[in-house]
């Protein structure tokens, strides 16, 4: 009886949890937690380098950035502007007589009317200064502006490399350290010879002495044509950089330089006769090369192109004759 008891409560317990199991609702599945996406990020606009962020990373004007630090006038030249900046190089002021920067840098007065002697207010490219026999200095007194043998002289520095485009002007680069009168007057009482402009290089030796164009010098000497490049001229180059030359599919370096004759081709195509300065580069639309061949010139938007590549730098101005730099190895 006992037995029998305890089956009919155990089928009455199974018949109840059978009926609860049959009313629950579908079990539900708790979603797995997902992290919100976050969304991609634009790459940040780069932004444009002010002329004293140009000085400083170019890496040939640290004698002139410490002479702005110096002055305090860093955050004028970092300005608005715009400014136009006749930039001496570091090798300029090393050919002043010893002591000369020193002792500007300990005459804060001085040193600020040197400076701001080398910067004229508002943006005046090299197409603008060749039309100018003078231009009015942040100092106050006028540089003069001449062309002599094709190259633009800024009192008595010449101009070597033009354009060189910031956010808030243009830097022109100049082989001499220019002085106002007064200072120049007293400077030439100690050091007659003081003034003497820089001698002049060729553009050979501005090529292996920028540092932007290592594998153009190595080509030039591997197809010995450095001496010829060194000697009279003159001549234009459409120099490519480095990068223009890694630009190039792999391989191809190594191939020219093992076939000299097809080397030659290549760069006797960057070099026409004679100097044609970026006034008349830009007035052309063909230039007969070395090589033999024509180059293609065309003004696309304002930018210059040689045979597709961008004139990134111009009138770079040697002994014997002009470096244009572009960004890209042209090929016959």
């Amino acid at each position: 009886m006992k037995k029998y008891a305890a089956v009919l409560l155990f089928g009455a317990i199974f018949a109840v949890l059978a009926a609860c199991t049959s009313d629950d609702p579908e079990p539900t599945t708790t979603p797995t937690p997902t992290s919100t996406p976050v969304p991609a990020q634009e790459e940040p606009a780069e932004v444009a380098k002010t002329i004293v962020d140009i000085a400083v990373e170019d890496g040939r004007f640290e004698t002139l950035v410490t002479a702005l630090q110096a002055a305090g006038l860093v955050d004028t030249l970092a300005g608005d502007g715009p400014f136009t900046v006749f930039a001496p190089t570091d090798d300029a002021f090393a050919a002043l007589p010893e002591g000369v920067v020193a002792s500007l840098l300990e005459d804060i007065a001085a040193l600020t009317e040197v400076l701001t002697y080398h910067v004229v207010s508002g943006e005046v490219l090299a197409e603008q200064v060749v039309t100018l026999s003078s231009a009015t200095t942040l100092q106050g007194e006028d540089v003069t502006v001449a062309v002599m043998d094709g190259s633009v002289m800024i009192d008595n520095a010449k101009v070597v490399i033009t354009d060189i485009a910031g956010s808030n002007g243009v830097i022109h680069v100049i082989d001499s350290v220019i002085l106002p009168s007064e200072i120049a007057a007293a400077l030439s009482e100690t050091e007659p010879d003081a003034m003497e402009p820089v001698a002049a290089k060729t553009i050979v030796d501005i090529a292996v002495e920028d540092g932007r164009f290592g594998t153009l010098v190595t080509a030039l000497q591997a197809a010995g044509l450095a001496d010829t490049l060194a000697g009279d001229g003159p001549f234009t180059v459409f120099a490519p950089t480095d990068d223009a030359f890694d630009a190039l599919p792999e391989g191809m370096v190594a191939s020219l330089l093992e076939d000299i004759p097809s080397l030659t081709e290549v760069l006797t195509y960057h070099v026409v006769a004679g100097e044609v300065m970026a006034a008349d580069v830009v007035g052309l639309t063909s230039a007969t090369t070395l090589q033999g061949n024509d180059l293609q010139v065309e003004v696309i938007n304002g930018m210059v192109m040689i045979d597709g590549a961008n004139v990134l730098i111009t009138d770079i101005i040697g002994s014997n004759g002009v470096i244009h730099v572009i960004d890209k190895v042209v090929l016959p």
